[in-house]
């Protein structure tokens, strides 16, 4: 495997991933939170970025995008709706695909933060980038989609190799652990989940990435199928749990 990944945070509370192919040494920037420190990072690893992948249009994703190609020249990629608001060079929806080097990235439909939003997973890498989706004991919140877009963009993820390491775009864990262990009372394994991460994040230490696996267990939105969460919750179908789990988290 010829793929490294550098992981850093920017803004508030994002994480910067930049992704480098050292066999064709291509490089390319999961989202541009911040254009100056993903330059500098890159400068810092002595990797030139070619590439840009955007997962949606928000501005603490896509808002690095027009410097980074000033200073690069790279080649931009990502949903439709980037376009709107920031530069996009190449379209592309869930179905198409995404290369760096000799690595090919499978680009799935994630709709529901955004209408357009998506992910891009590495199957040999065992790596999916997945924006706003889907965070550690969490998931964006539904500012443009349905609950039935959600749900179903949530179960493209579940469908992932259990194993895959997950790369979101935030450090929201402690705060949705929180609500989680509100949403699924009595779940030992979500409980143990938790107790890591406070000891994480007392150490300073980030939580993300997180394999996915664990994350069928623990992570309330993605069990919104769950007999027990639907008995908890209502909903004569998953994505009317999803929603009801989503509007308690809206408000919690």
């Amino acid at each position: 495997m010829t793929l490294e990944l550098h992981q850093f945070p920017c803004l508030s509370d994002n994480y910067g991933y930049l992704l480098h192919d050292s066999a064709s040494g291509e490089t390319t920037c999961i989202d541009t939170p911040d254009a100056e420190t993903y330059l500098r990072e890159a400068e810092a690893k002595g990797w030139r970025i070619t590439q840009i992948w955007n997962t949606h249009w928000h501005p603490d994703h896509a808002g690095g995008n027009a410097a980074i190609k000033a200073a690069t020249g790279c080649t931009i990629y990502g949903p439709q709706e980037v376009s709107a608001k920031f530069p996009l060079d190449v379209v592309l929806a869930g179905g198409d695909s995404a290369t760096l080097g000799g690595n090919t990235a499978q680009v799935i439909d994630v709709g529901g933060h955004t209408k357009g939003h998506i992910a891009y997973h590495l199957p040999e890498a065992g790596l999916a980038f997945v924006g706003d989706s889907l965070f550690a004991l969490g998931c964006g919140r539904m500012f443009e989609g349905t609950p039935e877009q959600f749900w179903a963009s949530l179960e493209r993820l579940r469908a992932l190799p259990a194993e895959t390491t997950i790369c979101c775009a935030h450090e929201y864990t402690q705060a949705n652990a929180a609500f989680a262990l509100h949403a699924d009372p009595g779940n030992d394994a979500l409980m143990d989940y938790a107790r890591e991460i406070e000891a994480k994040r007392a150490a300073g230490e980030p939580t993300v990435p997180f394999p996915l696996g664990r994350e069928l267990e623990t992570n309330p939105f993605l069990r919104a199928d769950d007999p027990d969460m639907q008995a908890h919750w209502g909903g004569d179908s998953p994505d009317e749990t999803f929603a009801a789990i989503r509007a308690a988290k809206d408000s919690f």
